[in-house]
This record gives C-alpha cells, structure tokens and sequence, in this order.
C-alpha cells in the first residue's frame, strides 16, 4: 500500500511538472510557427452573453509590441516615460524628440498577472509614433530576444531575466534608426537570429543567437523597411523570405545568399507585411497599393512571377494592408486594406471577391468612407474559424471564406490608446497571443488576459 500511494504521489507529481509543457504556446510573432495559426482544441464557438471571461488586468506602460506566452509567463516589451518627459501629441512629430525614456521587457505570470520580473533600460526616443517597442520579444529555448524601437537587441534569461548580451544595432552595424523605429520582429533559424537591421553591409542579419556575434549580411536598400522575416519550404530547402524597400527575395537561411529576387517598393520604404505563402504561390504588397505574387519553383529555389500591382491609387485587384499581415487559406487571401476596408482576394489573380469595414472598425461603413487610412484588425485561425483583434480593441469570431465574412461573436477586450493618421483616431495596433485558451492582448496601459475555453 506504501508502495502504491508512494507511485501515486510521483505519477501525480510528474503530470502536475508536464502540464506546462503540454499546453499551447504563443513563443513569438504570429504564433509558434509565425503564420497566424492557433492548434489549440477545446475553444469556444462563440462567445457568451458579456463576452469572454476576462481572468486578469495588468498595467504596462506603452508600446505596439503584442504579448508572447511560453511556459506559463507572459512577456511584454514596453516604454515608459522618464520624470518630467512627455510625448508628442501629434504622432508625426515624433523624430524631433529626443525623449528621454526606459524601454522594458516584463515577465508575468500566465494565471494571476503577476509581476515575476522586468528588465529594463534607458532609451532616448526619436522616431514618429513614439508610444513604443513594435517587436513582439521572441521566446526560443529558455531565452528570450526583445528589439526595441531605437535598436536595442538584448537576450535575457526567461526565467530570471538576466541579461546574458545586448547589442545596439545603430552602432554596431552603423544602421540608421528608421523613421518609425526598427519594427521588423526577429526570427530563430537552428543557431541564429535573423533581424530586419540596415547599414552599409546589408539589410537583413544573422546573428549567433548565443553569443550575439554578427555571422552573415544580406541585400542592400536605401532604408530597411519593417518587414518580418519568415522561412518556408521550397524548391526542395528552406528558404527565408524578406522583403525590403527594394526587393522580395528568398535566401539561404544559413548563409544569406540570394537565391532570388524581384523588385517591390512601396511608399515611404514601408516593407512591413510577412510575405504569405500558399501552394507554390507567395505574396508580398502594401503602402502605395503595391503588391506581387511569385510562383516559386518546386525542383529549385526559384521564382517566376504571376502578377503585379504598381501602385495605382484606384486600385482594382489585390489587397495592401499597412501593418498587418493577411491570411491566407485555399487560395484566397483575406485581410486589411490601405484604405482600412477588409477584403477577400483570389491570390492566383488578384480578383476581389468582397469587402467589408466591419471587422476593422466594428461596424459597417459606407463604401466610400474615407477615414480608415491604415485601418487594422489581426487574424489568427483556429479550428474552422478566425479570431480577429481590431485596432478599436474588439475581438471577433468570424467566418471567412470565398463567399463573404460572417461574424459569430464580438466582445470589447481594450480601449483604444493611440492616435493614428492624419484623422488621429484612437487605436490599438499590437498582434495579441492566443495560448492557454486564453487571449493576450494589450494596450498603452494595460494587458489583459481572457479565457476562449470551449
């Protein structure tokens, strides 16, 4: 009997230490494998009367960097203002700074909210919309990577938070700091961390994700725009797809060399979507209604291309979202416009299928309403429905398909913190995290934690 409760006691020991590990995590931008997609089972349908539980609130200063979850904590990058020092009120006045400031990596616990640690350090702000950090810190094997809005590139500890190497990036690789601040979120490929940094040796770097050393540089381009990196298989290897002010292109992950590349140059150097891949197609497009879409070889790492858009302002085919990425499913890409106007597009061709403002703005707007510029929502796929958080701070459960949008559900979760645009509207603009089956999102003043649990 001693035996037998002794081998209860260790059988309940171990699953209460593995049930961490079991449950879904949200380590990065974008999610696990950084394609807008949530695996967890067991999420509700719909929501319920009020909306979804929300389980905690936690304070945090400001920022356009959405929450990681991994492992039971949250982590959050932010700013937060020094004695005395204020921001703008106009959010294109802000590179006439410098802004005395701390920028903040901040450690809570996935449950309760609870503080568990914070680094922090001093930062003098001096780009346009200054609310703060854009990159969403990066959680890979027990470490995590935060980039901050001025450059700073710091690996902490994950369950400490000591700081084990920082680099500034301005400095060290003799970039600029771009006019909104570097935004480009880094990736973990096997031993190294790519980051969108500029300079004179090339726009994208591979740094040892250990030690911080530099190992390689790519592409060239007058700024580095604020695109986000992502690797995908084709023409029998893995490829990292970046897309810079200049050019999309598909390189060697290991070593940066080019492998191909075709030109693409939005307005004000805004490279900022993840190129999207479906089948053998890829798509990259944005400010200044640009767009391409590639086929990439199936035998090689190639690509031809299928269409193109060259920016003209009345735009008849494709979709340009300013700082989200579209999904993309079975053909058909679906996301926000320039404009703000949600749309579903044929990737093959371009074809508009339809338009919406509701997901965007929580409401439907006439055709012709013009002061969406930059309207934003983010879309993740879980199951056979999508959850899109809108820059009005409203979650949705929708349907999306080839025929129209369908919204199931729609709960408040935030208000609204930001000015935007030359309207300065009030918006929120930060990727939430779905893990836990729960949802993470954030504001200039708070987190919030939510359960979607079925």
């Amino acid at each position: 009997m001693r035996r037998l409760l002794l081998l209860s006691s260790v059988l309940a020991l171990a699953l209460a230490l593995a049930l961490p590990l079991s449950a879904a995590d949200w380590p990065q931008f974008m999610g696990p494998n950084r394609d807008g997609v949530w695996a967890e089972a067991g999420i509700l349908k719909t929501f319920p009367e009020g909306g979804p539980k929300v389980l905690w609130r936690a304070p945090v200063g400001g920022g356009y960097a959405g929450p990681a979850v991994a492992g039971g904590k949250v982590y959050v990058a932010d700013k937060v203002l020094k004695s005395g020092a204020t921001d703008p009120k106009d959010p294109f006045a802000g590179n006439k700074g410098p802004t005395p400031a701390a920028e903040r990596v901040l450690c809570l616990d996935a449950r309760t909210g609870k503080e568990l640690w914070k680094d922090e350090y001093d930062v003098a702000y001096k780009v346009q919309y200054p609310a703060g950090p854009r990159c969403t810190p990066l959680v890979h094997e027990g470490k995590v990577y935060a980039l901050g809005a001025m450059g700073d590139l710091r690996k902490l500890d994950a369950a400490t938070g000591k700081l084990e190497w920082a680099k500034n990036l301005p400095k060290e690789c003799g970039a600029e700091v771009p006019v909104w601040g570097f935004a480009g979120h880094p990736l973990v490929h096997k031993n190294l961390l790519v980051c969108v940094v500029g300079g004179p040796d090339g726009v994208v770097r591979a740094f040892d994700k250990d030690s911080g050393k530099e190992v390689w540089a790519a592409l060239h381009a007058p700024q580095p725009g604020y695109n986000s990196p992502a690797l995908i298989q084709a023409g029998g290897v893995t490829q990292l797809v970046v897309w810079t002010p200049k050019e999309l292109a598909g390189l060697n992950p290991d070593t940066g060399k080019v492998y191909w590349s075709v030109p693409l140059e939005p307005g004000y150097g805004m490279s900022i979507m993840v190129p999207r891949k479906d089948g053998n197609l890829l798509y990259a497009g944005g400010t200044g209604n640009v767009g391409v879409v590639v086929q990439l070889d199936p035998a090689k790492p190639a690509a031809t291309e299928v269409w193109r858009h060259k920016g003209a302002p009345t735009a008849k085919v494709g979709v340009y979202p300013v700082n989200m990425t579209p999904f993309v499913e079975g053909g058909v890409l679906y996301g926000a416009d320039q404009s703000g106007v949600f749309r579903a597009v044929e990737l093959a061709t371009g074809n508009r299928l339809w338009a919406t403002f509701k997901p965007v703005f929580g409401k439907d707007l006439p055709d012709d309403f013009k002061g969406g510029s930059s309207g934003t929502a983010f879309v993740v796929k879980n199951a056979d429905r999508y959850f899109l958080f809108n820059e009005v701070g409203e979650l949705i459960v929708a349907k999306l398909t080839p025929q129209g949008y369908e919204e199931l559900g729609k709960a408040k979760l935030l208000d609204p913190t930001l000015p935007a645009g030359v309207a300065k509207r009030q918006v929120v603009w930060s990727h939430p995290a779905f893990a836990d089956k729960c949802v993470f999102a954030r504001n200039d003043k708070e987190v919030v934690c939510a359960s979607l649990a079925e």
